[in-house]
């Protein structure tokens, strides 16, 4: 019976382990799912909205081919298609009964699409797709018809915008991962002017795991292990019931002249040879058994994909950052202008020209990042600089350094963003709040405003980065002063201190640049000069106009900037007034003048405005001043 069972147990354990193995092997699933296509048409880009990345679950697979140098981006569907405007290009779509992509030729933005030609590449859904290299695609494509027309027109470079949320270029966007929500499309492009790369591929994982892989194959060793301990024990059986018999007859007698052997017994020995080794033989079995379990457990549980999973899903982790998950938004609104990975490659590229533009002194390279009053103090400190090279610089923006943003929530153009950035490197550095400013979907981000916030600056409770916020507008009465004014008012602080008719608006313990060049300053001035000399200050708004970002107390943060000019003329004929300021000197070339000197300064303000129902005063968060000019008189 121990026999049969053995035998039982044998075949039911090949069974499971073959089964188990098989699992992983002849009965394998696929890894992933694959669809291509061949782009036709020569569009200069090609758009893959989220819903067709999305078709099946999973992180995508992007592999593009058949061009020179692929560029591959995404970004907000609603941004890729303002970016694009009325260019050409291919959409490409996914039929779910055939597993396919398609393309088809859109014309223009909201216009119908052209009925070119959309067949499908037939790709097998569940072997990956070969594609070709750069160099042997390179010419396939590259010299068509339609890329020689595409060639004739200059079309925009993708490269390098700020409304991307991750872009790739050259190899690194030959095969691309994502994990892009519905709201997230991808655009693909060369350059803008010679055709996209017209093979696209997309692969999506499958469930591969094959949860009773480990349980057969386990359980087939157990059940194998079970049979060798009962053929053990059968051996042993059978040996033990061949032992000596007792009994009260005379045992038979042999044929003369043969002698029954004896045993060969060794000392201490009192059971015959065969008894003694199948004791050893048991022995050797039972210790087999746990090595054999050992070995069952090593072998199963070096992955998880070979067990069932009891409790709800899991996530499968990726292998490459995910960039693109945005927050959720209701229907009616609108998303915050950037993200929060986006804003630091903003603010990075930022850098990187600043960190180029001030150590060239080049203003035509700062002005393709920087505008309006922020851009002046830097064409200021350059021009200062060449002529005193050991005048200190303007504050540099560090780089990954982004720890406060309040982006704009809108889909429409322009678009606002607040980002303060501080120095790691650099303690005693102030931190900078820079206000940028997107004019339209081509343009870059530039820094309209980058002030120097005070440490102790208490800010206001501010909608968070996912949510964003509002612009109010700059004649809003909804704030205790319109920002359009603010600038206007707080000129006339500085120019009359408390008399002005503006000054209880303001906190004075919060303004620390008043006390440096406020009304109080401005008479020491003037008290200072001689008889034959006069000293005149007025100040009036930038021609930038004020931002006003709304907070989550329905009053606002308002950058502006003021300029200040100040006139020292001779009231005598022949006197001459002389200036002590290095820079002055250094700008004017001159250290007294008989004509006058007329100096210049810009003033960029951050400023709290609280609601206009507020008990509480404008309170000043921070302040940036820069030295814009001075000139001889003529």
């Amino acid at each position: 019976m121990r026999f049969l069972i053995a035998i039982v147990a044998f075949i039911a354990a090949a069974v499971m382990i073959g089964l188990g193995i098989a699992q992983r092997t002849i009965w394998m699933p696929p890894a992933n799912v694959v669809a291509g296509t061949v782009v036709k048409g020569g569009a200069p880009f090609t758009v893959i909205e989220g819903s067709v990345l999305r078709a099946r679950p999973g992180q995508q697979t992007l592999t593009v081919s058949g061009g020179e140098r692929p560029f591959v981006a995404y970004g907000r569907t609603v941004d890729v298609l303002a970016w694009l405007g009325h260019q050409r290009y291919a959409k490409v779509g996914y039929d779910k009964a055939t597993g396919r992509l398609s393309s088809k030729i859109v014309t223009a933005r909201g216009g119908k699409a052209s009925a070119s030609e959309a067949t499908p590449t037939p790709v097998p859904t569940t072997t990956p797709v070969p594609t070709t290299t750069p160099e042997a695609t390179a010419t396939s494509g590259a010299d068509s018809g339609a890329d020689a027309g595409a060639k004739a027109r200059k079309g925009p470079d993708p490269a390098g915008s700020d409304l991307w949320l991750e872009q790739f270029r050259g190899t690194d966007a030959a095969v691309t991962k994502m994990n892009v929500p519905d709201t997230v499309s991808v655009i693909i492009a060369s350059d803008g002017t010679r055709p996209a790369p017209d093979r696209v591929t997309i692969s999506w994982p499958l469930d591969s795991r094959t949860p009773w892989a480990g349980p057969l194959i386990v359980g087939g060793l157990v059940v194998a292990a079970f049979g060798v301990v009962m053929y053990a024990l059968a051996i042993r059986h059978l040996r033990r019931s061949r032992g000596p018999r007792r009994g009260g007859g005379r045992p038979p007698r042999l044929p003369r002249g043969r002698r029954a052997p004896e045993p060969a017994l060794g000392d201490g020995e009192s059971t015959p040879e065969l008894g003694g080794r199948g004791r050893r033989s048991i022995g050797r079995a039972s210790v087999a058994v746990p090595v054999v379990l050992v070995g069952a457990l090593a072998l199963s549980g070096c992955s998880a994909d070979y067990w069932p999973h009891f409790g709800g899903p899991t996530a499968t982790p990726t292998s490459t950052p995910i960039a693109t998950d945005l927050p959720g938004q209701g229907k009616d609104t609108p998303p915050p202008a950037v993200t929060g990975p986006q804003l630091d490659n903003i603010v990075d590229s930022i850098a990187k020209t600043a960190r180029k533009a001030d150590a060239a002194r080049d203003a035509t390279l700062a002005a393709t990042r920087f505008s309006g009053p922020a851009l002046e103090a830097r064409t200021g400190d350059y021009a200062l600089r060449s002529k005193k090279p050991d005048a200190p610089a303007v504050q540099a923006i560090p780089s990954g350094s982004v720890s406060l943003a309040l982006p704009e929530a809108t889909d429409d153009w322009p678009r606002v963003v607040s980002a303060v950035v501080h120095d790691p490197k650099d303690a005693k550095a102030a931190p900078l709040d820079l206000v940028l400013v997107q004019g339209s979907p081509r343009e870059n981000y530039t820094v309209e405003y980058a002030i120097a916030l005070e440490a102790n600056a208490d800010v206001p409770d501010l909608p968070p980065a996912n949510i964003g916020t509002s612009i109010v507008p700059p004649d809003s009465k909804l704030l205790l002063v319109a920002p359009n004014k603010l600038a206007t008012e707080y000129g006339d602080v500085l120019q009359n201190g408390e008399k002005s008719k503006y000054y209880d608006l303001f906190d004075a313990k919060s303004d620390k640049l008043a006390p440096q060049v406020g009304a109080a300053y401005k008479a020491q001035q003037i008290a200072n000069l001689p008889k034959t000399a006069s000293l005149q200050f007025s100040n009036e708004p930038a021609k930038d106009g004020a931002i006003a970002m709304a907070t989550n107390d329905s009053g606002a943060i308002v950058a502006t900037s003021l300029e200040e000019t100040s006139t020292l003329k001779p009231v005598e004929a022949g006197a001459t007034v002389s200036t002590s300021n290095p820079n002055v000197q250094a700008l004017t070339g001159v250290s007294e003048s008989t004509k006058g000197l007329q100096t210049t300064y810009g003033y960029q303000l951050l400023f709290y405005v609280p609601p206009a129902e507020s008990k509480h005063k404008i309170v000043m968060l921070g302040f940036t001043q820069a030295l814009l000019g001075a000139k001889e008189l003529g």
